[in-house]
C-alpha cells in the first residue's frame, strides 16, 4: 500500500511516534489514520504529546569535538533518573558527534527529530534545548570541560601569536585551568568591554539608590559619593568579568595577570577570544 508522507507527518506530529512506527501502524491500518493512531497507543509508542506540557529542568550536555572544534548538544528531560539512562546517554552521544561531523550551530531539525523518538521510547518529556559548535579561527585552539555527569559544560576558545604555542607544556595547562576557573565562577563576562551600556547603567542606579537609602550616606560630599559608587560599580566588574577574577590557581592574582606571566614565560603572545558556559537547567 502507498502511504502518503503527509499522513505519516501528521500521525507523528499527533502522536509523537517515531516516522518508521507511524508508517507501519498506516500499513497496518489500511490507511486508516485513526486506525493508526490506535495502533500506535496500543503499542506503546503514542502520547509524547501528552507529555509535551511537562517541565523539564533535568538533562545531559554531550560534547565531541577535538582542539580545532568542539560541538555542544543539550538534551532536557523531566527526571535525573532519565538523563541517567543508557539509551537517552548513547542517543545524546550520538546525536554530539553527528553535530561535530557536520558543524551543527543552532537549529538542527534531525536531532529534533531523533529526541521526538527518544521521548516516545523513554515515555518522558524530552527536549533538545541547544545545539552548539565552536571553531577556532588561525592560530587559535578550543577546548572543552564537563563536570557533573554532564550537568556542566566549558568551551573556551585561545587565541596565540603562533600555533605552536599551545604545544607548551604550560600554556596547554593554562588553558585546560581556564576552562575550570569558568566552570567554578561562572563569570558573566570576558572582560570589562562586553557589558551593555543599558547593563552599566542599570547597576548604576541600583548603587546610586543603595547610596541615598544608606543613613550613613547622608551629607557625604558629591565627589565622597560618586568615588563610592565607582567603587562598587569595580567591584561588580571584578566579581563578573573573567579576566578580572582571581584565577582558580590562586585567587590574589587575576586571570589576565596570570595568563600575562604564562605568556611571557612561553615566549608567546596569549589572549582568550570566548567562551561558553552552560548548565543544566538553565537559560
Amino acid at each position: 500500500m502507498d502511504i502518503k508522507a503527509t499522513d505519516i507527518k501528521n500521525l507523528r506530529e499527533k502522536t509523537g511516534a517515531g516516522m518508521m512506527d507511524c508508517k507501519k501502524a498506516l500499513v497496518e491500518a489500511a490507511g486508516d489514520f485513526a486506525g493508526a493512531e490506535k495502533l500506535l497507543r496500543e503499542w506503546g509508542m503514542a502520547g509524547v504529546e501528552k507529555r509535551a506540557g511537562r517541565a523539564t529542568n533535568e538533562g545531559r550536555i554531550f560534547v565531541k569535538g577535538d582542539d580545532k572544534a568542539v560541538s555542544l548538544v543539550e538534551i532536557a528531560c523531566e527526571t535525573d533518573f532519565v538523563a541517567r539512562n543508557t539509551d537517552f546517554i548513547a542517543a545524546g552521544d550520538q546525536m554530539a558527534a553527528e553535530a561535530f561531523a557536520k558543524k551543527i550551530d543552532g537549529s538542527a531539525p534531525d536531532l529534533e527529530a531523533k529526541v521526538v523518538e527518544l521521548a516516545s521510547v523513554i515515555k518522558e518529556n524530552i527536549t533538545l534545548k541547544r545545539v552548539k559548535t565552536v571553531q577556532a579561527g588561525t592560530n587559535e585552539v578550543v577546548h572543552c570541560y564537563t563536570h557533573g555527569e554532564g550537568k556542566l559544560a566549558v568551551i573556551v576558545t585561545f587565541r596565540a601569536d603562533k600555533a605552536e604555542a599551545f604545544k607548551n607544556e604550560k600554556v596547554a595547562a593554562f588553558v585546560h585551568d581556564v576552562a575550570l576557573h569558568i566552570a567554578a565562577f561562572s563569570p558573566m563576562f570576558l572582560d570589562r568591554t562586553k557589558p551593555s551600556a543599558a547593563w552599566i547603567k542599570e547597576q548604576e542606579e541600583i548603587f546610586q539608590a543603595q547610596v541615598e537609602l544608606d543613613e550613613k550616606m547622608k551629607g557625604k560630599p558629591a565627589n565622597v559619593i560618586a568615588g563610592i559608587l565607582k567603587g562598587k560599580l569595580n567591584k561588580l566588574m571584578v566579581d563578573l568579568c573573567l579576566l578580572d577574577q582571581g584565577f582558580v590557581k590562586d585567587e590574589k592574582i587575576p586571570v589576565a595577570t596570570f595568563m600575562a606571566s604564562v605568556a611571557k614565560e612561553a615566549g608567546v603572545k596569549l589572549e582568550i577570544v570566548d567562551y561558553l558556559y552552560v548548565k543544566v537547567g538553565e537559560a
